[in-house]
């Protein structure tokens, strides 16, 4: 079985858009875990390595698309 992969340049982007999107909505990362049941504080330090399915959870709460999220990294 091989090792996970982890492109920390691509965490980081990835964790200070998903703090961006939180923090114009005025979400506290508090008011995110009880309303999702997903720890973003973690997600935001860019050190974990989310999947696909957690990524599309936060999309979906923050009223965006994937392909969106993506646009301009």
């Amino acid at each position: 079985m091989g090792t996970q992969r982890k492109d920390d340049i691509l965490l980081a982007e990835v964790a200070g858009r998903i703090k961006q999107l939180r923090e114009k909505k005025g979400i506290s990362q508090e008011v995110f875990y009880i309303d999702t049941d997903i720890h973003i504080g973690r997600i935001e330090s860019g050190k974990s390595n989310i999947t696909l399915s957690t990524l599309s959870a936060i999309c979906q709460y923050f009223d965006t698309t994937l392909s969106d999220f993506f646009e301009g990294m």
